[in-house]
C-alpha cells in the first residue's frame, strides 16, 4: 500500500515537471544555470577563508612590519575574484527570480485553463457527486500549494542539492578525514527526514481533502443563508460547521506536528556535527595533519555549517512539496475524470433547398436546419429538423441497480405540446434530462426526427433544444448579455424582441439602466419572477424547435403568469414543447398529458379525456389529491 502511495506521489511529481517543462524548458535551463552559478559563488567565497588566513594575512602582516604600510592594492587584487563571483551570483539570483515568476504564473494559468476547459466537458453526474465548494478548492487552495512548490520549494530544493554537491567536493579536497564525519551526519539526517516526512505526508493529503469539504460546507451555507435564518437553524449550522472545522483542525495538526519538529531536529543535528568537526579539526590543525592549518579549519567549519543548512533546507522543502503533491493529485484527479462520452456523428447544419427541392448544406444562416447524417458507404443524407421526439420502452436509473423510469413510451410530433404531471420524484424532470442526454438510458431508444439520439453529437442535439428551468441562473453581466446567452451573435434588436415575447421588456425598461443594468450574484437585485422572465427570454432568443419548460412558471405570481401566458404561447407556436408543471391550469391546452407515478406513465390523454376517465389526473385537478 505504501509503495502504491509513493508511486502515486512520484507519478504526480513527474506530471508536474512535464507540465512545467513542456512550455518553459528553455526558461528552466537558464534557471538551472543561474542556480549553479550562484551556488558556486557561495561555496567559492567560503573557500577563500583558508587562503585569506593562511596566506594573505601573513603576507600583509610581514609587509606591514617592514614598511609600516598596508598593501591595499595586493589585498584588493586578491579579493577581486570573490567580489566578481558575488556580483555574478546576485545577477543570477535576479534572473532566476524573474524567470521563476514567469514559469510559475504561466504554468498555473495553463493549468487553470486546462481544469476549466476539462470541467466544461464533464458530465452532469460529476457535479452531482461533488459540491461546488469542493470543486472551487481545486482552483484556490490546491493551485496555491502548487504555486508554492513551483516558485519556492523546487528551486530551493535543486539549489540545495547542487550546493551540497559543490560543498562536498570542496570538503573532500580540503580534508577527506573530516568529510567522513559529514557523510555520517547526512545519513542520520536523511533517516530522520524520511521518517518524519513520511508521517506528515499522509496527513497533508487528508488536510487538503478536509479543506475541500470545509469550502463545500461554507459555500452551501452561504447559498442557503435565508433558509438557515427562516428555520432558526443558526445553532445547528454552527454545530455542523464545528464538526467539519474540527476535522480540518485535526488533520492539519497531525500534519504540522511532524512538519514543525523537523527543522529543530535538523538544526540541532547540524550543531552536533559542527561541534564534532570543530573538535577533530582543531586536533588536525594543531598537529598539522595533511597540511591542515587554521585557515582550512575555518573554511571547513563554514562548509560544515553550509552543508547542514542545505540538508535542513531540503527537509523543510519536503513539507511544501508533500502538501503541493496532495493538492496536485486532487487537481490531476479532476483532469483525469472521464469526459462526457459522445459517440455521435450526426451533426446539425444550416440547410437550403436546391433547384430539385432537395435539402443541401449551406454555408450561410438560412433559418432552415437539417441533420447531416454520414453513412458507412460514404454517402450523406440530410433530414429536416422538425422536432419529432419519441421514446420507445425506455428504462433508466441514475444508478444501475436503482431504476427510476420503467418502460416509458411516448411521442411528441412537431408542434405538439406534451405535459408531464405527477408527484415530486415521479420522474418528470428525469425524462427531460434524457432528451438532451444529460444522462444515457439503460434500455430502450429515444429518437429525434427518427434518428437515435445516441448517433447525434451531444452539442448539436442540445443546440436543437431550449430549456427554461425552475432554478434560474443569471451570470454577472448586463441584462442584454444574459438574454444574449441563448444566442451569442444576436443583435440588440433581437434581444429586445425576445424580451418582449416573454413580456420582460416592460420591467427591464423601468430599471435604472434598462437593458444595460448590471446583474450580480445571480441577479439578486431582481425578484424571482423577473429572473424567470429573463430565463424565458433567453430561451426565446435561441429559437429552438424543441422547448422544455421545467416548472418554468412556478416562481411567478398569478398576475405575472397571466402576462407571460401570451408570450409563452407565441414562444411555443410551431415548436415541440415538453412542459412540467404543478399548476395543472397551465397544461390544460396540451395536446397530451402524461401522468407519472413512481417512474411509470399511468395515464395519458388530453385534459378532457383524462377528466372523463376520472382517474389520478381527475383527482389531482379537482383537488381530491394534491401534488406533493
Amino acid at each position: 500500500m505504501n509503495k502504491s502511495k509513493g508511486g502515486n506521489k512520484l507519478q504526480t511529481l513527474k506530471r508536474i515537471i512535464t507540465l512545467v517543462g513542456s512550455k518553459y524548458w528553455l526558461h528552466l535551463i537558464i534557471v538551472l544555470i543561474c542556480i549553479i552559478v550562484s551556488s558556486f559563488a557561495t561555496v567559492y567565497g567560503t573557500s577563500f577563508n583558508a587562503k585569506l588566513i593562511d596566506e594573505i594575512i601573513p603576507i600583509l602582516i610581514d609587509e606591514f612590519n617592514e614598511t609600516q604600510v598596508l598593501n591595499t592594492k595586493y589585498l584588493l587584487l586578491e579579493f577581486l575574484p570573490v567580489l566578481i563571483s558575488y556580483v555574478i551570483a546576485i545577477i543570477s539570483l535576479l534572473v532566476q527570480g524573474r524567470l521563476m515568476v514567469v514559469i510559475c504564473q504561466g504554468t498555473l494559468k495553463n493549468l487553470r485553463d486546462q481544469m476549466f476547459a476539462h470541467m466544461q466537458s464533464l458530465p452532469i453526474s460529476y457535479f452531482d457527486r461533488h459540491t461546488h465548494g469542493e470543486i472551487m478548492s481545486h482552483y484556490t487552495n490546491d493551485t496555491d500549494t502548487l504555486r508554492q512548490m513551483i516558485s519556492e520549494a523546487l528551486p530551493n530544493l535543486f539549489k540545495s542539492l547542487i550546493t551540497m554537491v559543490m560543498i562536498a567536493i570542496f570538503m573532500f579536497i580540503t580534508n577527506w578525514i573530516l568529510a567522513l564525519i559529514i557523510i555520517v551526519t547526512v545519513f542520520l539526517m536523511s533517516f530522520v527526514t524520511k521518517f518524519l516526512a513520511g508521517r506528515s505526508g499522509k496527513y497533508f493529503v487528508k488536510q487538503q481533502m478536509a479543506i475541500g469539504i470545509l469550502n463545500g460546507f461554507v459555500e452551501e451555507m452561504l447559498e442557503g443563508q435565508k433558509v438557515v435564518k427562516v428555520f432558526n437553524h443558526e445553532e445547528a449550522a454552527k454545530s455542523d460547521f464545528d464538526k467539519v472545522n474540527e476535522s480540518l483542525c485535526k488533520e492539519a495538526t497531525n500534519a504540522n506536528t511532524y512538519a514543525n519538529i523537523l527543522m529543530p531536529i535538523m538544526n540541532n543535528l547540524g550543531y552536533v556535527s559542527y561541534a564534532i568537526t570543530l573538535m577533530f579539526g582543531a586536533f588536525l590543525a594543531v598537529n598539522k595533519v595533511l597540511s591542515f592549518g587554521v585557515g582550512k579549519l575555518v573554511s571547513y567549519l563554514g562548509y560544515n555549517k553550509m552543508f547542514c543548512q542545505q540538508v535542513s533546507q531540503i527537509s523543510n522543502q519536503f513539507n511544501s512539496i508533500i502538501m503541493a503533491l496532495a493538492g496536485a493529485e486532487r487537481i490531476f484527479n479532476l483532469l483525469d475524470e472521464q469526459s462526457e462520452y459522445d459517440e455521435g456523428y450526426v451533426t446539425l447544419v444550416n440547410a437550403k433547398y436546391d433547384e430539385n427541392g432537395n435539402l443541401t448544406e449551406s454555408s450561410k444562416r438560412t433559418g432552415i436546419w437539417a441533420w447531416k447524417h454520414p453513412h458507412s458507404d460514404g454517402s450523406l443524407t440530410y433530414t429536416l429538423l422538425r422536432g419529432d421526439v419519441r421514446f420507445y420502452d425506455v428504462d433508466f436509473g441514475y444508478y444501475e441497480d436503482k431504476i427510476v423510469l420503467h418502460n416509458v413510451s411516448l411521442f411528441a410530433k412537431p408542434g405538439q405540446k406534451i405535459a408531464f404531471v405527477g408527484a415530486t420524484g415521479a420522474g418528470k424532470t428525469t425524462i427531460t434530462n434524457l432528451i438532451n442526454r444529460f444522462y444515457d438510458i439503460q434500455d430502450g431508444k429515444i429518437r429525434f426526427d427518427d434518428i437515435n439520439i445516441n448517433k447525434i453529437k451531444k452539442s448539436d442535439l442540445r443546440r436543437a433544444l431550449g430549456m427554461v428551468l425552475q432554478d434560474t441562473n443569471l451570470f454577472t453581466g448586463t441584462i442584454m448579455e444574459n438574454i444574449r446567452y441563448g444566442k451569442l451573435d444576436a443583435t440588440d434588436e433581437e434581444v429586445i424582441a425576445a424580451a418582449k415575447l416573454a413580456n420582460a421588456d416592460q420591467f427591464i425598461r423601468h430599471l435604472p439602466n434598462g437593458y444595460n443594468t448590471l446583474l450580480t450574484d445571480n441577479g439578486a437585485q431582481l425578484s424571482q419572477g423577473q429572473r424567470q422572465l429573463l430565463s424565458i427570454a433567453r430561451a426565446a432568443i435561441s429559437n429552438p424547435p424543441v422547448l422544455i419548460l421545467d416548472e418554468a412558471t412556478s416562481s411567478i405570481d398569478t398576475r405575472t403568469e397571466s402576462l407571460v401566458t401570451d408570450g409563452m404561447d407565441n414562444l411555443m407556436e410551431g415548436r415541440t414543447v415538453f412542459v412540467i408543471a404543478h399548476r395543472l391550469s397551465t397544461v390544460k391546452n396540451s395536446k397530451a398529458i402524461m401522468v407519472l407515478e413512481l417512474g411509470r406513465i399511468i395515464e395519458r390523454g388530453s385534459h378532457d379525456e383524462l377528466i372523463e376517465q376520472k382517474g389520478k389526473y381527475y383527482h389531482l385537478y379537482t383537488g381530491t389529491f394534491e401534488l406533493e
